[in-house]
C-alpha cells in the first residue's frame, strides 16, 4: 500500500529575473530540507520550466503561464496534523527571515493521490517511483466539471495514462485530485475536480515533448482524446527538468 496520500503542489514564478539564483539557493539548500523534520512528509521534489521547456508547453493557461518552477511535497498520514505543521513551519521560517519574498505561487495546495502507476518495463513498484532517479516530469493540470467527472476518470485510468506509459522514456505516473473540502480548511482556491498528473521521465524532457506531440496527433486521429463536450479545461501541459543543486543558470540571460 502506498504510504503517500496527498501531494502539496506549488506552481511558482520568480518575479524579479535577477533573483533566480537566490531563490534556488534558498529553496533547495534551506527551505526544502527544513520540511523533512515533519513526521508526515514522505518526499519533496522540485522541477524547472527552463526557457526551452516553456517553449515546448502544449498548453499554458494565463493563470499559470508565468510559472518557472513546480514543487511537490508528498505527504502521508496523519494528513490534517501534517498540513497544519507544514503551514506553521512556513510561518515560523518567515518570521525568522528565512523566506524568499520575490516569488509568487499561481497554483498550489493539497491534492489527494488518486492512483500511482509504473510502466511495465520499470522494475520498481509504483509506490517507489518518486524515489527512483528521473530527468524531469511532464505535468498536466485540468479542471473537470461535475457532469463529466466519472467519464473523465475512466478515460484517464483506462486510456490516457496507459497510452502515456507506452511512450519510451516515461517511467510512471502519479495522478492527484482536489476534493474542495481541504481548500476551505487550508485556504487554497482549488475547485473540486481539479486534477494534476505527474509523469516521471527517464529521457530528457524536451525529447519527450517531441514524442508527445507526435503521439497526440496519433491519439487524436484514433479517437483517444475526447473533448468531453468542452467540459474539461486543460490549464497546463508541459515538460519540466529535474533541478540539479548549484546548476541554476537557466535564466541568467534574462537577469
Amino acid at each position: 500500500m502506498n504510504k503517500v496520500k496527498l501531494g502539496f503542489f506549488s506552481f511558482s514564478e520568480v518575479t524579479i529575473p535577477s533573483e533566480h539564483h537566490a531563490y534556488n539557493e534558498w529553496h533547495q539548500l534551506d527551505h526544502m530540507p527544513e520540511q523533512f523534520q515533519l513526521p508526515g512528509l514522505a518526499r519533496g521534489e522540485r522541477w524547472v520550466s527552463t526557457p526551452a521547456c516553456r517553449a515546448a508547453r502544449q498548453v499554458s493557461d494565463p493563470m499559470v503561464d508565468p510559472v518557472h518552477y513546480v514543487t511537490l511535497y508528498l505527504m502521508s498520514e496523519p494528513l490534517e496534523p501534517t498540513l497544519r505543521d507544514f503551514y506553521d513551519l512556513g510561518a515560523n521560517l518567515r518570521e525568522l527571515g528565512r523566506f524568499h519574498e520575490h516569488r509568487k505561487a499561481h497554483l498550489g495546495g493539497p491534492f489527494y493521490l488518486v492512483k500511482a502507476y509504473a510502466a511495465p518495463r520499470v522494475l520498481v513498484s509504483a509506490e517507489c517511483l518518486p524515489a527512483r532517479p528521473h530527468r524531469g516530469v511532464w505535468v498536466e493540470v485540468c479542471d473537470v466539471e461535475p457532469g463529466v467527472t466519472e467519464a473523465y476518470a475512466q478515460w484517464l485510468d483506462r486510456v490516457h495514462v496507459p497510452d502515456v506509459l507506452e511512450v519510451e522514456g516515461v517511467a510512471g505516473t502519479y495522478t492527484f485530485a482536489s476534493r474542495g473540502s481541504e481548500a476551505a480548511a487550508f485556504a487554497n482556491a482549488n475547485p473540486p475536480g481539479r486534477r494534476i498528473l505527474v509523469h516521471y521521465l527517464e529521457k530528457e524532457p524536451l525529447a519527450i515533448a517531441e514524442e508527445f506531440q507526435k503521439r497526440r496527433e496519433e491519439w487524436r486521429a484514433a479517437g483517444r482524446l475526447p473533448d468531453f463536450e468542452g467540459r474539461v479545461k486543460v490549464l497546463f501541459s508541459g515538460p519540466l527538468e529535474t533541478i540539479v543543486p548549484w546548476q541554476w543558470d537557466w535564466f541568467d540571460s534574462e537577469g
